[in-house]
């Protein structure tokens, strides 16, 4: 019984030919008979053979892999991968997973570090999620998705996040809550900075000053989340409301409430950012802002194989609409009447209006 790892020495052993034929036929050249090529190839496919990445590489100058570059393995991260396995179906090409090793790395430059190890040798081009401070270089093509603050350089997908900060908010304010919580994300992301101005901009269209002490950083870590949750809600005049940056936030801002025996909604409604599918598996549901996540993988690896392809993409900068997805998280505040279905109406109205603006932009 064979052990280990199929070599090509094994595959020319059980064909009876030699190495440099086995060689022909994977790479296609001539010189191979047409019967002898086919009784190769049929050993490949029964020994299960694959030649190695860097071997392929150094022949060819191309891996046909695609790597996708995390910080973590985490939900947002996950349904990313569903669309992006849907984009790459058919393209010649594969994809790589690759995380950096989750929330204990040194967060700035980890994809520099690992681009160093992978870029020409183990993958043709990468996706980028939530990089620090990777900027463009000639080794691979590169897509960021959800990029750092400030500018990169890189061709880029990311979703209206200022315009789902506001309608999470507007909703909000729509159900009578005026004390309203926002828990921030990670301040080096763009993502996190447009949240937010969302969430001060729906305030300050309602004459509602911005309450430092209703402001933490849950930062999308969850020791961090949880603390800055019970923070917000153990204040002497805690908030009615709470805004998350996404969506694992929010989840631990539910249970947070669960323990110290505050009842969702009736006393705190609760509001995500992501609409991963976790939020509507909690208890109770979560209200959310739906950023089309699998869409956002798509379109990344559709831009990176124009690339790869030589194409020049139509947009290198491209912002996926956001929606607002009630559930059963949020409700009216407390001491308050329910509001009027049409003044319900024209909040949604507003939200729909701004995701059309998006969808055209």
């Amino acid at each position: 019984m064979r052990r280990g790892r199929t070599t090509i020495q094994d595959v020319a052993q059980q064909a009876g030919v030699s190495v440099a034929t086995v060689s022909k036929v994977i790479n296609a050249r001539y010189g191979v008979a047409a019967a002898t090529a086919a009784k190769v190839q049929a050993v490949i496919e029964e020994l299960g053979y694959e030649s190695s990445l860097v071997a392929r590489s150094l022949r060819s100058h191309r891996t046909g892999v695609i790597g996708i570059l995390v910080a973590e393995l985490e939900p947002f991260t996950a349904e990313l991968l569903k669309g992006a396995g849907r984009a790459v179906e058919g393209s010649g090409y594969e994809l790589m997973v690759y995380a950096a090793g989750g929330p204990g790395i040194e967060r700035v430059g980890w994809e520099r570090r690992n681009l160093s190890r992978l870029g020409g040798t183990l993958i043709d081009g990468a996706i980028l999620v939530a990089p620090t401070v990777v900027t463009p270089d000639d080794t691979i093509p590169l897509v960021a998705v959800d990029p750092h603050r400030g500018r990169s350089g890189l061709p880029m997908v990311n979703s209206d996040n200022r315009a789902g900060g506001r309608a999470a908010t507007e909703h909000l304010l729509a159900l009578g809550h005026r004390r309203i919580g926002f828990l921030a994300g990670r301040p080096d992301l763009e993502s996190a900075e447009q949240r937010e101005a969302g969430y001060r901009d729906a305030l300050a269209a309602h004459g509602i000053p911005v309450d430092p002490a209703l402001i933490e950083v849950g930062g999308y870590e969850q020791e961090r989340a949880e603390r800055a949750a019970r923070a917000l809600l153990t204040l002497p005049d805690r908030p009615t409301a709470v805004f998350a940056a996404n969506d694992r936030s929010a989840i631990e801002t539910l249970e947070i409430a669960r323990t110290l025996g505050i009842s969702v909604p009736g006393e705190l409604s609760v509001v995500g950012f992501d609409n991963i599918p976790e939020s509507v598996m909690c208890h109770p549901p979560l209200t959310t802002v739906d950023q089309f996540i699998q869409h956002m993988g798509f379109d990344a690896v559709e831009l990176l194989l124009r690339m790869l392809a030589g194409k020049t993409p139509e947009q290198t900068h491209l912002t996926r609409p956001t929606t607002l997805v009630v559930r059963q998280s949020s409700g009216t505040a407390p001491g308050r009447r329910a509001p009027r279905p049409a003044k319900v109406a024209a909040a949604r109205s507003r939200t729909t209006a701004t995701v059309a603006r998006a969808a055209r932009a």
